[in-house]
């Protein structure tokens, strides 16, 4: 009895097109890199916006150094956050790139 195979005859298994195409994502690690810059810039901008009102006022304005503190955050993540998104497109179109040039490689058109 004569088995059934998926692959068209004459080519090997290395030539067949796999069922789920490799993704161009950018790594977990990348991923992760991003997040934390994103949190670390948060930090970072909340208190230099903190600092920076508290030193302005002489009679201890807490509650606008406090919301100028959470402004300065919101800020400096938002930004960070744009640069780390634009960042991680950059990656997945090169690796994107990549991938489509290693295909065309591996299959020239005559």
């Amino acid at each position: 009895m004569a088995t059934s195979s998926l692959a068209p005859v004459g080519t090997t298994a290395s030539d067949a097109i796999p069922s789920v195409p490799p993704s161009a994502a950018p790594p977990i690690m990348a991923r992760v890199l991003a997040f934390v810059a994103v949190l670390v810039a948060g930090a970072c901008g909340g208190l230099v916006g903190y600092a920076v009102t508290d030193l302005q006022c002489a009679d201890g304005c807490t509650t606008l150094a406090g919301s100028l503190g959470v402004l300065g955050a919101v800020g400096a993540a938002v930004g960070v956050g744009i640069v780390a998104t634009l960042t991680l497109r950059a990656m997945a179109e090169w690796r994107t790139n990549e991938l489509q040039q290693a295909a065309r490689d591996h299959h020239p058109i005559a």
